[in-house]
Parts: structure tokens; sequence; C-alpha cells
């Protein structure tokens, strides 16, 4: 649905992409990953054909970006993280308004604009001015808006950004089920924990590339040691001081009542671990491995391509 081959971006000095090649199947919600300024922005507004690479490829839903950026548009909905919504408008007018621009007259217009106010759950709003709109509404009316031409892709830059607990929460779900009415989603965010919860996919950038793709899960268990708890009765110290002696084991940091630690040998390794451990005399209540973060996963891969 969204394929990029090598695309690079300068300004001035900075190299803003370098060489990305993404991949994004129809159908899914894919996180994009990055720290300020690795390159997110840069490839959302090339997509949406707001900006030219300077080299390489880009493609969505089988239609040039470069060479055909009117088609682009009819296919690509577009969120930037800053967005401008006109104060003196009602929530009503405003969407109104952008249905016009798209071709949207009349009747069918109305009735565009009610089906969507219903979608972002604001039907009850439409009389509202925009300026007395939270920020977790104002950001739902400008997906609402996003949505007004029935895009097959979505680009959604930081649409989570500023919101409270709650407004992201209501925002997760009305993505989901987005992508039940067939949608595929593009979207970045710097709040790894809602991507984790929310994401089919997702691509981690640095240094203006993509260092690793995937479903959630492979992109997890690929790029990580992962790390053991053991849960102790007694003496999680002295169950250390055991781990210490084993050549394989790494990472020991002892809890009120566990011992955590890495092993370069999987299960295997943390299965002789517990075997020591055992042997030496210590009850040991469970064993098990510590769920990865996408953020200590990205963090690591950042790490590592600093160092390469």
């Amino acid at each position: 649905m969204i394929h990029t081959r090598g695309l690079k971006k300068r300004y001035g000095k900075t190299q803003a992409l370098n060489g990305l090649d993404l991949n994004v199947e129809q159908g899914a919600i894919f996180g994009f990953i990055g720290q300020n300024g690795a390159g997110k922005s840069t490839t959302m507004r090339i997509l949406a054909t707001l900006m030219l690479p300077d080299e390489g490829e880009a493609e969505v839903a089988g239609v040039d970006v470069i060479r055909q950026p009117g088609e682009v548009r009819r296919v690509v909905g577009y969120m930037p993280d800053f967005f401008g919504v006109y104060d003196d408008l009602t929530v009503g007018e405003y969407l109104q308004f952008y249905a016009t621009l798209s071709g949207v007259k009349g009747a069918k217009a109305e009735q565009l604009r009610d089906d969507l106010l219903e979608l972002v759950d604001l039907g009850r709003k439409r009389e509202d001015f925009v300026e007395g709109l939270s920020r977790g509404m104002q950001q739902r009316l400008c997906l609402a808006r996003t949505l007004i031409h029935d895009p097959q892709v979505l680009l959604l830059d930081e649409p989570a950004s500023g919101l409270d607990p709650v407004a992201r929460s209501e925002m997760r779900d009305l993505l989901k089920e987005l992508t039940r009415m067939g949608k595929t989603i593009l979207i970045s965010s710097h709040i790894l924990t809602e991507l984790a919860d929310l994401c089919t996919h997702v691509g981690m950038i640095t240094g203006g590339r993509i260092v690793k793709e995937g479903t959630v899960a492979e992109v997890l268990w690929a790029s990580t040691n992962p790390a053991w708890r053991m849960r102790l009765l007694t003496d999680p110290g002295g169950a250390a001081e055991i781990l210490a002696g084993l050549g394989s084991i790494g990472d020991i940091s002892v809890g009120e009542s566990y011992v955590q630690f890495r092993c370069d040998n999987g299960a295997e390794g943390a299965a002789d671990a517990l075997s020591a451990v055992v042997q030496a005399g210590h009850k040991v209540s469970r064993l098990a491995e510590v769920e990865s973060s996408l953020e200590e996963t990205f963090v690591k891969l950042a790490r590592e391509e600093v160092q390469v």
C-alpha cells in the first residue's frame, strides 16, 4: 500500500532522509517510531505530495507520488502535527467547508458532515464554535476533515500529541475503528506505549533510514536479548551471587523478592540458571521472561546506529 525506496532529502547541511526504504501493507496500522529530527515528518510530507525528495521513489496504493501527485491526493488523507482550525466557524460549518473544497455540495455535503461527526463522536457539537472545543475534540475534528474525501490511506503525524490519557484512549479506539472500515494508517508518535497497544506493525527510523521493520512481535523479539525474572521465597541476593558465577549471565539486578538477568542462550540459558540456583538450595517460585517494550527496543537500536 505504501512503498518507498532509497528516499533522500537534505535541508542545507542536514541529511533528513538517507536512503529510506519503507513498506506498509494494506490494512495495517503502522507505527512510525523515531526521535525528533529522525525524518518522520519529512517522510510523511513526501508521501502527502507536499515535498519532493532529492532522490528515491515512493508510491501509495500503486500510484507514483512524484509523477502522479494529483492521483495520490485522492487516496491519501494527511493530518500534520500542527493543524489549523477556523475559530469563527461552527464545527458543522468547518466540515462542510472542507466538503465543498473536495467537490461535495448541497444535501450530500450535509450528510457527509453529519456522518463524519458521528464517526468521531462530535455529533452533539455540530453547532458549537471550533474555538470552544477541547484539544482532544479539535484533534478528532481534524481527523474528520482528513476523512472528508474517503481516502484509502491515512498519514497521521503525532495525532495524540498534547492529549490527556482519556483523549488518547478515545483517539486509539477511533483509529482501530477506521482500520475495521478498511483504512491503512501510517502513524508517527513519540508515545511508544500507545503505539505498542495500537499498531499491527512498526518501523524504527534513526539517521534518516529504517533500522528495524515488521510486526510488533517480530521487532521486539528480533531486537533484544530478553531479560528473565526469577522470583524467590528467600535470599534473592544469594541467588544473584550464584548467577554472577555463571559465564553466560549478565545485567543482574536484585529486587526485594526477585533477581532479574539476561543470558546468552535464550530459554536454554535461563533454564540452566534456574537449575544452578535450585541446586544451591534456593527456593524459586517463578521464572518468566520479561516482556520488552518498544521504547527499550528503540533506544537499543538507536545506540547501535550511533556506534556504527
